[in-house]
């Protein structure tokens, strides 16, 4: 039942995490060609999508401890041999752990810069490379038909 709940909330909060980043590195992206002043609602931007990104990571993480799905894949021994146990054994996970480093390292950057034009560029740079990293390993199937 927990499993179950916290799966549709994973699902619910993918949709949360890419649209929080699309903004942000709208955002971001703006201030870089416009070179505009880091506003108020810049910072406000990095910091749904830092929100977003760990809110979402940690659900994950309790998800792949409770998995039965990881857990076959472990007990079987064919989990680098078969492609759907190393995807959510292995691939998705580490993907998605390095992304979110990606994205606070980003932010941590951002927020230290000395001016807007830098936080600007370090935001999109490495929100950009997060959220390249995240679209990759989405298991998009699942994502746009949950029944299958």
């Amino acid at each position: 039942m927990m499993y179950n709940t916290l799966i549709i909330i994973h699902n619910i909060l993918r949709w949360g995490v890419l649209f929080a980043g699309i903004y942000a590195i709208t955002k971001a992206a703006q201030g870089v060609i416009n070179k505009k002043d880091f506003e108020k609602a810049d910072n406000l931007s990095q910091i749904i999508f830092v929100i977003f990104c760990h809110t979402q990571l940690l659900i994950g993480l309790i998800l792949y401890f409770i998995s039965p799905a990881v857990d076959q894949a472990f007990k079987s021994g064919e989990m680098m041999k078969n492609a759907g146990f190393r995807f959510v054994a292995v691939e998705h996970i580490a993907t998605m752990v390095i992304a979110i480093a990606f994205i606070q390292v980003g932010r941590t950057l951002s927020k230290k810069a000395a001016n807007s034009l830098s936080k600007h560029k370090i935001a999109l740079r490495y929100f950009a490379i997060g959220m390249i990293m995240i679209l990759a390993r989405i298991p998009w199937s699942k994502a746009l038909f949950p029944g299958m």
